[in-house]
């Protein structure tokens, strides 16, 4: 997550003030306006100088020391008259980034809710994520309607990838003598696989496609649940006190791990015998990795593994019954 100086004004929108930048000395950020904001930005957090719109000001950001930075506004008190005095008022905001306040307190406050370069699919998740919480009084709850619902946009996608994993699993034995044939000639085995798939009508990176598109929807709630401080210490049921921490006992993840095994071996089998060995170590990595991931994430994953088992188990099984019925049928009329 971002730690550092931010501006915004209405001619350069939201910029990032870099403390790396600030060591440098080359910050590039635009110093007068008579409109916006200058924050300094924390996990979940951020204080920031709120001067009135329509009055002049100076914005700056610099580094103090070590580890120290400074950023603030100059107003100016106008002119004052011997034996006068003037007062000069700037609000300040100093508490959490929950983006339904922040919106309401100044123009692109909100905006300090950083959810990445795909900001513009994390947006409208978080939105819908928090839809359902209103809707339920759940955190946990919201991520698996929310799952639900990226399942649901994307099933015919997922539907046409599955079925071409299931073509592909019914021809794996065919496959595998292709690779006997031709094991000692690399080229003559591939030219024999592509026109194979040729004949067969299957496209060999259709399996592919619903993984590769769900991906930037994957790291985009990542962010949105990494960012997000309504979910921070908000509980799911048991054990789960806060979806935005790693679960203790890592009990999602080692489940996540199961689904995951279930899945490839619905999966089309490597014929190759190297990708056979990392496709059973990936649902262990995977466990692993998820051991330090947000509790909300992996039961995002998890939901989402159990409806695509769910999806590619029916597939599958209307596809192989297809392949038995047409490899039954010439016979039978033979006979």
């Amino acid at each position: 997550t971002y730690t550092g100086a931010a501006l915004y004004t209405e001619e350069e929108k939201f910029k990032k003030i870099e403390f790396s930048a600030l060591d440098k000395g080359n910050a590039s950020y635009p110093k007068n306006a008579d409109n916006g904001w200058i924050a300094m930005l924390q996990h979940y957090f951020l204080t920031a100088w709120l001067p009135t719109d329509k009055s002049q000001r100076e914005y700056y950001a610099k580094r103090l020391g070590e580890n120290e930075y400074t950023a603030g506004v100059i107003v100016p008190v106008g002119q004052i008259e011997p034996g006068n005095t003037a007062t000069v008022t700037v609000p300040l905001y100093a508490g959490p980034e929950e983006q339904s306040k922040l919106a309401a307190v100044a123009p692109g406050l909100d905006l300090t809710v950083d959810y990445g370069w795909l900001t513009v699919i994390g947006a409208p998740l978080f939105w819908l994520l928090s839809f359902y919480h209103s809707w339920t009084g759940n955190w946990g709850v919201a991520i698996i309607l929310l799952t639900m619902s990226v399942k649901l946009a994307f099933f015919p996608l997922s539907a046409a990838g599955y079925r071409s994993m299931a073509k592909l699993r019914v021809v794996t034995p065919k496959l595998q003598r292709l690779r006997e044939q031709h094991g000692a000639d690399r080229q003559r085995m591939h030219q024999a696989m592509m026109d194979f798939y040729k004949t067969e009508k299957i496209n060999p990176m259709g399996g592919c496609l619903p993984i590769v598109v769900q991906i930037p929807v994957f790291i985009s709630l990542y962010w949105v649940l990494l960012a997000s401080v309504e979910l921070r210490y908000a509980p799911f049921a048991l054990w789960i006190e806060d979806m935005s921490s790693p679960d203790p006992y890592y009990v999602l993840p080692v489940i996540m791990g199961i689904s995951m095994f279930v899945q490839s071996k619905l999966s089309p089998p490597a014929t190759d015998p190297i990708q056979a060995k990392v496709m059973q170590i990936m649902p262990l990595a995977f466990s692993v990795f998820f051991f330090f991931f947000p509790a909300g994430l992996v039961l995002y994953s998890l939901v989402n593994n159990i409806l695509s088992i769910t999806q590619q188990w029916q597939i599958t099984r209307m596809i192989e019954r297809a392949a038995a019925k047409s490899s039954t049928t010439p016979a039978l009329k033979k006979k």
